[in-house]
């Protein structure tokens, strides 16, 4: 049964022991050996496939060939793997996190859990992995590791919002991946709880990389935080200290970072013994956008055909939470979201123009529908200028519900055509969803990966890959290298100019 803890900031003559510090309470949960149940790890599986897929489909992209070109630059024995390069080829665990975080994030179209703040879990995988297979850690290792990471995550998620004081939700990785690093290598309480502190201060940057014009440091910020985990565990590990108490202290993460020194917050965690299980609360995407567009792409695929002829569309109204509409709606009041030139990320964090084109194409790609071509098509901007989005208080409750039967990230749509015609829908989850029309499971996975692999991993890579990560649990020592495809050099993109490495 899950306990909830309260935390707030304490002030420096407050007595508050260690045992008492949300940080040692999360490396307890980290250091405590309970196993994985079958269904979170048959799900760590699932989720390494999804992981490996969206970073197939982004190997050739700018930032993902930088990343990659950085890590390169720090080869090293025994090592970690890079998607896309022969397993033999390493490079020191902190850069291989770097650069597979990039591959990872870089689409934005692997999994997601929304509650009092955003997250992608996902981005968990890549810094655990490359421990892991530095260490020559085992697949049971492996999955333990990604439990904890899972949990820690979510868990924090659950408890602490972040975007309210614009504060990038990387603030709760850094964290939860030490975390999970912490469980593989089984480190005591002790240096877990300093890795986690040092890997929370060294992560806390603000939500301005979400917000205006979005760059490349979008797919950057977790990679980011999974680094500085791995380094946070290493300098624990040599019994380096962090600044503490991280969470409650006077001049503390809560204090001065989010809701002053009155604030208080609920965090749920589980009891000692208790299995690992939030990853069951994820979700992954089926679309290459925002999690908040999915229901609502999956209903603009069917009510396309109702609309017809889109010129004759005098307004589009979407109905959603304040997340929806403070976030990729218009009430994020950034003129960008509906620029045509506007970048890639921009228009995966509007929603305007993302309902425009499912409208219109009945469907999402990840390359195509974000071709500048695309973008700019004359009857695409006017449809686009059309929608706006408004909060609804009902779709913001169910946002925030606890309830996994009534919480939803969709919306109503309002379609008002010229001749006065109104056209109403409404889809609160995405068909993916696991309570969806469609929930995805293992054989979604693999179709997802075998889409986006095409013409880019060979078939014989692909059929490999899939067949060494289904045996995750009965991996042994150096056997995790094989969690990794190789392609030819020609799929890997060209270095257009060279920093200082």
């Amino acid at each position: 049964m899950m306990k909830t803890h309260l935390v707030r900031p304490y002030r420096s003559e407050e007595p508050l022991r260690r045992e008492d510090q949300l940080a040692w309470k999360i490396a307890e949960i980290a250091a405590d050996p309970v196993a994985v149940e079958d269904d979170v790890a048959a799900m760590i599986v699932n989720r390494i496939i999804d992981n490996a897929a969206v970073a197939a489909a982004s190997l050739a992209r700018r930032p993902v060939v930088n990343a990659r070109a950085q890590a390169l630059a720090h080869p090293y024995a025994p090592g970690s793997t890079l998607f896309g390069l022969a397993s033999e080829q390493r490079v020191s665990p902190d850069w291989a996190a770097w650069a597979n975080g990039v591959a990872v994030r870089e689409l934005d179209f692997h999994d997601t859990f929304l509650a009092a703040d955003y997250s992608h879990p996902g981005d968990n995988i890549p810094p655990i992995l490359a421990v892991a297979q530095h260490c020559g850690r085992s697949g049971a290792d492996l999955i333990r590791g990604i439990a904890t990471g899972y949990e820690i995550q979510v868990d924090l998620v659950k408890g602490i919002c972040l975007h309210k004081r614009k504060i990038d939700h990387i603030a709760h990785l850094g964290p939860s991946a030490a975390a999970g690093i912490g469980t593989l290598l089984g480190l005591p309480t002790d240096i877990i709880f300093q890795a986690v502190q040092q890997a929370l201060h060294v992560t806390t940057t603000t939500r301005q990389s979400r917000k205006g014009e979005i760059s490349s440091w979008k797919a950057y910020a977790p990679a980011f935080a999974g680094k500085m985990a791995v380094e946070a565990v290493d300098r624990a590990m040599r019994g380096e200290g962090a600044p503490s108490p991280i969470y409650e202290g006077e001049d503390g993460f809560i204090a001065w970072m989010l809701e002053g020194a009155k604030a208080e917050y609920q965090v749920p965690l589980p009891e000692a013994g208790e299995a690992k299980r939030a990853i069951l609360d994820t979700y992954t995407k089926e679309y290459s956008a925002e999690y908040q567009s999915q229901a609502l792409i999956d209903l603009a695929r069917r009510l396309g055909p109702r609309i017809g002829d889109f010129d004759q569309v005098d307004s589009i109204v979407i109905h959603t939470s304040h997340h929806t509409h403070h976030v990729i709606g218009t009430g994020a009041r950034d003129p960008q979201k509906m620029d045509p030139t506007a970048s890639r990320e921009t228009l995966d964090h509007s929603i305007m123009y993302i309902f425009a084109v499912a409208l219109q194409d009945g469907g999402w790609h990840h390359e195509r529908s974000y071709a500048p071509e695309r973008a700019a098509r004359p009857d695409t901007v006017r449809l686009w200028h059309k929608i706006r989005t408004l909060e609804d208080s009902a779709w913001t409750q169910r946002y925030h519900s606890s309830d996994p039967n009534e919480k939803a990230f969709g919306g109503r749509v309002v379609v008002t055509m010229t001749d006065g015609t109104v056209l109403v829908d409404e889809l609160a989850v995405a068909d993916a969803h696991p309570l969806g029309a469609r929930p995805f499971g293992r054989e979604h996975y693999i179709a997802k990966f075998r889409t986006l692999a095409q013409g880019i991993v060979p078939d014989a890579e692909q059929d490999r890959f899939l067949v060494h990560v289904q045996r995750l649990p009965e991996l042994g020592a150096g056997d995790l290298a094989g969690l990794t495809f190789t392609v030819d050099p020609s799929r890997l993109g060209t270095v257009v100019s060279r920093g200082i490495f």
